[in-house]
């Protein structure tokens, strides 16, 4: 069992943030509908508290369709203004909308590409980035691979998908391990692909 003291110390917050950290954060995502979910809740949190998503990610969960993307591609206005009237997820609606929209962009990738997840993972090579970070302070808020996802994403027509917003998206699929070499779960997580 991993210590508090041992983790990544952004995980101490909470037990969802614990059990996030133990259980999700950079293990290899290869799933289309998972990768679909953390493209929009990654999006929702621009400008807020990671917590402040983690604790609306159920409500999320069913009022996009269990992040279907073909579902939310079809969304309509009324959609829109159902989900503008919803308390449980984060009412903006330019992020209400960019969902929408990227629902549509990311089926237009899928069938481009087979799936987005081969997509996504051509930005590093099909296979996970193994950093050692000593420190939260050496963890960059965006790399290089960041910003070429970033901006293809954006050729594309997605949005809320700037180089901040697509590192966390990369940290959190596990396309790059960045918890600290300290924490039990950085070992843990690179022999998985």
């Amino acid at each position: 069992m991993t210590t508090k003291s041992q983790r990544c110390p952004w995980a101490n917050g909470s037990d969802k943030y614990l059990a996030y950290h133990d259980e999700e954060w950079g293990v290899p995502v290869h799933d289309d509908r998972t990768l679909f979910e953390f493209l929009i809740l990654e999006g929702a949190q621009a400008g807020l508290s990671w917590s402040t998503i983690l604790n609306k990610r159920a409500t999320y969960r069913e009022a996009f369709a269990g992040f279907d993307p073909a579902k939310v591609a079809r969304f309509t206005y009324r959609d829109r203004e159902r989900l503008l009237g919803d308390p449980g997820i984060v009412r903006n609606r330019l992020k209400i909308d960019s969902a929408i929209g990227n629902a549509r962009a990311f089926l237009a990738v899928r069938r481009e590409c087979g799936s987005f997840d081969a997509y996504a993972w051509a930005f590093v090579n099909g296979k996970p980035v193994q950093n050692r970070r000593a420190a939260m302070r050496d963890v960059p808020a965006s790399t290089a691979h960041s910003d070429a996802f970033s901006a293809d994403l954006r050729k594309r027509g997605f949005r809320f998908v700037g180089t901040t917003i697509m590192y966390a998206f990369m940290q959190a699929t596990g396309m790059v391990n960045d918890h600290l070499v300290t924490c039990p779960r950085w070992k843990a997580v690179q022999t998985l692909r």
